[in-house]
Parts: structure tokens; sequence; C-alpha cells
């Protein structure tokens, strides 16, 4: 049975405004984006490990309170302010990363993501702390795109070496450059489409989910958009195929959001921490120019999170089915594990979903 798209909300013809609408040249010579913590700021995070490792809580059982931060912790509220209201994204720079185990640094970007937003699910096997390395495959590259999360932590442990960067580009002014240039196109990030799960959905879920690409509240655009996904997806029957003007709007994208004027190009660092907001910002990574050992490769942190206070979206901004719109720790978005308990209707006042797995699990993510 193949789906039929149903009507969608048009977006409003008028360009976005405000901080979330930026060029990376711009950015590029204000080091504003990019602030350092003071040694004072980094005390606190010393502190907040030796307190989480002298009661022995495991990883997934830190809250915000096992890792206090009593001044840090302001700071955060401020920085997800800026994520949420502002350019959607910052990158903190000065995490002594050298002098932690990876154990450590695990629990610090942990305890640092408890005082931002709720960690969610990266995948149906229930993990929430992913390992991002870097593969064999140097000339691998990827185009602009989102997670399927609100907000997304990195950490960097390991640099990616020469040549490999991760670009940022603004979703708001990637669509105001559709809409001067195509404007005819623009309905097409409010209608439906279609993204692979990628075998990740709950046993007898759909193996796609149906989404608009975008929504729009006053001046706050928030994009959702995943060119692999929306392609892959085409391998269902079911699924509509894609039209020759949606192409041609994917191709208009992942080349606004990767030209000089737009993007704005980051050489993570170890000790850096990138924090952004996925619907406000689109990122990619650039190929590597060398062909380093598995020893020398990139190795990134990632947690992906809701925010504490998060913006308004409707629910079909996060798929068909009920099990994308809760996460088993109370967020939203991510990817709902297959060994949850789902009651059906959810029952008031107790939880959606509730995790099987051992707190604690990290696993390696391929990136």
């Amino acid at each position: 049975m193949n789906v039929v798209r149903g009507p969608s909300p048009e977006l409003p013809r008028r360009p976005c405004t405000g901080p979330a609408v930026w060029r990376g040249r711009d950015l590029s010579a204000s080091p504003a984006w990019a602030p350092h913590l003071s040694p004072s700021r980094l005390d606190e995070l010393d502190a907040a490990l030796r307190t989480v490792r002298a009661r022995g809580t495991p990883l997934l059982k830190v809250t915000a309170d096992h890792f206090p931060l009593p001044t840090l912790a302001r700071e955060l509220r401020a920085l997800a302010d800026e994520l949420e209201s502002g350019r959607g994204f910052v990158l903190v720079r000065g995490i002594p990363v050298e002098r932690y185990t990876e154990e450590e640094a695990a629990v610090l970007l942990w305890g640092v993501g408890q005082h931002l937003g709720i960690p969610v699910s990266q995948d149906a096997t229930g993990h929430m702390l992913g390992h991002l390395r870097d593969g064999p495959d140097v000339r691998a590259v990827s185009s602009p795109r989102t997670e399927a999360a609100d907000a997304l932590a990195l950490l960097c442990l390991r640099a990616a070496g020469s040549g490999a960067r991760t670009t940022l580009a603004s979703s708001a002014a990637v669509h105001n450059a559709v809409l001067a240039t195509r404007p005819e196109l623009l309905d097409g990030l409010s209608r439906t489409h279609f993204l692979d799960r990628r075998g990740e959905q709950l046993p007898g879920g759909l193996p796609w989910q149906a989404v608009p690409l975008a929504h729009r509240d006053g001046e706050r655009l928030s994009l959702r958009y995943d060119r692999g996904r929306l392609e892959s997806a085409q391998r269902y029957p079911e699924v509509p195929r894609l039209s020759a003007a949606e192409r041609e709007l994917f191709d208009l994208m992942d080349e606004t959001a990767s030209c000089a004027d737009l993007r704005l190009d980051i050489d993570l660092a170890p000790g850096d921490l990138l924090l952004l907001n996925n619907h406000a910002v689109l990122h990619a990574r650039t190929p590597r120019e060398d062909s380093p050992g598995p020893a020398h490769r990139c190795h990134l942190l990632q947690v992906w999170l809701t925010p504490h206070q998060p913006r308004s979206l409707p629910p079909e901004f996060w798929g068909n089915g009920h099990d994308d719109e809760h996460s088993c720790t109370g967020g939203r978005g991510g990817v709902a594990p297959r060994d949850v308990i789902t009651p059906h209707p959810p029952t008031k006042g107790k939880p959606h979903v509730r995790p099987l797995r051992t707190p604690g699990a990290i696993r390696p993510v391929p990136r």
C-alpha cells in the first residue's frame, strides 16, 4: 500500500530574522562564539568529577545534583539560552581532557549535559553516550544535516588531523537563500517527507518516518534535514518518489549550506566542547587529507539532549508513531530503544517508556 501525503501548512514567504540568521564569513572574525573556561570553572569541573567518583555513581545515574557546578551551572544556563534563542551554537574551549581518563571525560560530558538538558537515546539499543571516531576511509565526507534530537554536545578527545573540519551553517540563513533564489521551492520544506530509519524502528514499526522538514513559529525556524536518509527511504516502494523539484530543493540546500560565505569551518581541538541546536544549525564534516592509524584518528564523545526548556514543536515533527515522541528518560526525539516497555495508552502520571538497559553502558558509534 502506497503512502499518500496529506496537506501541509506553507511556510511564510518572508525572510527569517534575528540572531539565528548568521553567515560563517562574519562569525569567523569574532571570538564571541568560542569562549574559554576560566581556571576557576575548570576547578569546578574537577571537583564535580571527584564527587561522582567518591560516590561511585554509575554514569547514567549521574544527575545535575550529583555533578555540582556552583558557578558554572549559571553560565551553562546562559549557553542553553544561546542555543535556543541565539545563534544556535557555542564552542566552549579549554577543557583539559589530557588530564582525564576516557571514562572520566565521559562522566564530565554527561554531567555538563545534565545541566543543559535531558539526554536521549542515540540508537535502537538504547545507548546514551556515543564515541565517534574517524573510519579508515579518509575521503568520506558528510553532507549538511541535523540529528534526530533537539540538541547535541560533542567533546573532542583527539583532533581530526589534516584537512578534516567540522562545518556549521545557519538553517535560517539557508532558508533565506532558498527564498531569495528559488522561492517556488520553499513549500517543499513544510511538505511531508520520509526519512529512512535504517533498521532502528521498534518491532512492528514502520521502517521510515514521515516528517515535515521545517516548522516556523514567528521568526523562529526549526529544520530537520538529512539528505542521506531522505534518499535511502526511496528504497521502500510505499514511500512516494522524490520529485524533480524536491531534488532541486535538496541540491540547493546542500550547495548553500556548504558555500564559503555561509558555512563556518571549525578545527576541533582536544578539550573543545561543541554545543549546537539541531533545529537551528546544520553540521557536516570535511574529509581528511592524510591516512593515520587507528590510534591517531579523531575521537569525539557525543550526547543528544532535550533542553530543559525546549521550543514548542508540532508532534509530527518527530515522525510517525508513538515511539518517536518520547525517550526512555523523559526527553523527546532520539531513537526509541527496542528493549523498552511502552504502555498503550500511556498511564497518566507514569513514564511513557521505561528503559531496561543496564545503566552505564557506552558503545562506539561509527562516524
